[in-house]
């Protein structure tokens, strides 16, 4: 009886297990068919193009980058063929052993190692990511000799050269490697596989001309990886070539002049706004980042005291000093304040009524009687002290902006710092303290809390040679695209500064001209066989302020405590071509360390029109 029921029992239990097992196979080939039929029909094409995928990849072409040229077709930037090992992710099994085998063989260093790493989420799996650039032609035969690296390839591309080094950088900018910051500001598509983007200067601020248009290829690769053939979807337009109004001949003279020196020289057309010399010493070589600063380039350049970075045309601002008496003076006479007769006597100190304080002028024994010409020719700090005084400050604030003092002139590269005109608005806002009328008296020559660049002075002082047409200043003079005529470009801006007297001008210039041409002008030094005629204004700008009994010794101050030298000028006197501004950080006396140079580059610039022109 044991023996049937237990018999039974065996048999209900394969029962039952029979039928789970036909219910669990049911439902995994329910499950699998379900999963064909969306994988073969409601899924074929998404499938269908990832398969071809794995055949077939879309990448961007990367266009060549615009060359640069001066305003004689001198080649500033260019690109130069060159060879980089790059790495594809997807083709590499092992990523780290990988980068350490090339270490190993010496292909790559470990801070290569550390670049990709930073840089590998920007690219997708397929790209071919840059390891090393600029490879000798050594290393390149070496590499294709050992061929024993899957994934990694040796692949040219054109890498941004300046020929003439750190010659013109501050205006030329350089370009170095696209950062996040850099590809959140650019169009995502268009700059698609681009690597290198301008970061300053010219470079950046025509980034998008410079880049052109990207392009876009179809590569077919074989079950091993490799490309086996590609097609050209979308082909890639080259960035314009751009010509701008520098003279190279002039900006090498202006940086051999300022070599060892802290400084700045601006030369303007007057006529047009165009920027001739634009160099700001120390300089520093722009090939050093298009790959990657090296440690040692990088600490240099950080650790300079000199700050070789700054570009002191646009960012350097200083105290303008007597380089702005002819514009005090023009505000003096269009306001009637003064006349082109009026005279005043210069003791060698000025005093406000009722006040105890001196206020010196650079000549301790005095000018005697002087009118607004010889004011202006022998800087005379006591006319000016009184013409400030009757003037106001927001008089003086009012002509002193028309010629764009306190505000950016708007010159074509980033970064331009704007000044500062003082105002009584100003020092409530910026200092919360009231205005002092002895502030008045230093602001009338330039010093106190007024700052402006060596470009402001050089536009102003343009406009001056223009009796009152101001000129935004300009970089760009014309663009080239491939196989295409060269375009002028249509960027010229000025404005009229509101004169009531012609006259006014004329009185200005003449002291301007007694500056450089009469015996007792303060940069008479400077015309020993000049040929042209030269219009100018030195300056010497303090640096801190002295007691009113203290006298001024350079030698006893430390050298970043001494005075900056400064001239302003313009010629020919007749018929104005153009304007300079030259400063030198804590040289001193802009009569002798400023003026001099300024000849020297301005005769540069007439020789080159009139080559048998005979100067000293």
């Amino acid at each position: 009886m044991n023996n049937i029921n237990n018999t039974q029992l065996e048999n209900s239990l394969l029962s039952s297990r029979l039928k789970l097992a036909l219910i669990f196979i049911f439902l995994l080939t329910s499950i699998l068919l379900v999963r064909l039929y969306n994988l073969q029909v409601v899924n074929y094409e998404f499938y269908q193009e990832e398969a071809l995928g794995n055949q077939m990849r879309t990448l961007p072409i990367t266009p060549t980058r615009g060359n640069i040229y001066d305003r004689n077709g001198v080649l500033l930037a260019t690109n130069l063929l060159s060879y980089q090992l790059t790495l594809t992710p997807e083709k590499v099994p092992d990523i780290a052993h990988t980068l350490q085998q090339l270490k190993q063989a010496n292909f790559i260093n470990q801070q290569d190692i550390k670049r990709y790493h930073k840089t590998r989420n920007r690219f997708r799996a397929f790209h071919n990511i840059p390891l090393k650039h600029n490879l000798s032609k050594t290393k390149v035969a070496a590499f294709l000799v050992s061929n024993q690296f899957p994934g990694v390839e040796v692949s040219a591309y054109f890498q941004r050269l300046y020929p003439h080094g750190a010659s013109s950088v501050h205006a030329l900018g350089y370009v170095s490697r696209i950062n996040k910051q850099d590809q959140k500001f650019y169009d995502k598509k268009n700059y698609a596989g681009t690597q290198l983007v301008g970061k300053v200067g010219i470079e950046k601020q025509y980034e998008t001309l410079l880049h052109g248009r990207t392009g876009v290829k179809q590569i077919e690769r074989n079950v091993s990886g490799r490309i086996i053939d590609t097609t050209i979807i979308t082909p890639a337009v080259s960035g314009k070539n751009l010509t701008l109004s520098l003279d190279l001949d002039l900006q090498k003279k202006a940086e051999a002049l300022l070599k060892g020196k802290r400084g700045a020289i601006v030369i303007i057309d007057v006529r047009n706004g165009e920027i001739l010399t634009l160099v700001s010493t120390p300089t520093y070589n722009p090939n050093w980042f298009v790959n990657g600063i090296s440690h040692k380039n990088y600490n240099q350049l950080r650790n300079s005291t000199d700050i070789p970075q700054l570009n002191r045309t646009v960012q350097g601002l200083y105290p303008p000093g007597s380089t702005i008496k002819p514009m005090v003076s023009l505000a003096g006479l269009e306001e009637g304040i003064i006349t082109d007769q009026s005279q005043t006597f210069c003791p060698g100190y000025y005093k406000l009524p009722n006040v105890k304080r001196k206020f010196n002028d650079w000549k301790r024994n005095g000018h005697g009687h002087v009118d607004v010409k010889n004011a202006i020719a022998q800087s005379c700090d006591v006319f000016f002290y009184d013409l400030a005084n009757k003037l106001g400050i927001e008089r003086l604030h009012h002509h002193l902006d028309l010629f764009s003092f306190g505000r950016k002139t708007g010159i074509d590269i980033p970064g331009e710092k704007a000044g500062i005109m003082p105002s009584k608005a100003w020092k409530k806002i910026h200092r919360k303290e009231p205005w002092y009328l002895g502030e008045t008296l230093i602001a009338g020559i330039g010093q106190g809390f007024m700052t402006s660049s060596p470009l402001q002075l050089a536009v102003a002082t343009a406009a001056i040679a223009n009796k009152g047409e101001i000129f935004q200043p300009t970089l760009l003079k014309a663009t080239q695209a491939t196989n295409a005529p060269i375009i002028a470009t249509d960027n010229k801006r000025s404005r009229q500064i509101p004169i009531k007297d012609i006259h006014n001008w004329e009185t200005v210039i003449a002291g301007m001209k007694m500056t450089v041409h009469a015996p007792q002008g303060t940069a008479r030094r400077i015309n020993k066989g000049l040929t042209y005629t030269l219009a100018g204004k030195t300056g010497t700008a303090q640096v801190f302020g002295l007691d009113p009994e203290e006298q001024y010794i350079a030698e006893k101050y430390d050298e970043k405590l001494r005075d900056h030298a400064l001239f302003t000028g313009f010629a020919p006197i007749e018929n104005p071509e153009i304007a300079i501004a030259v400063i030198v950080e804590n040289a001193g006396s802009g009569s002798v360390k400023a003026a001099p140079l300024a000849r020297k580059i301005l005769d540069v610039y007439f020789n080159k029109k009139s080559p048998n022109r005979l100067t000293q």
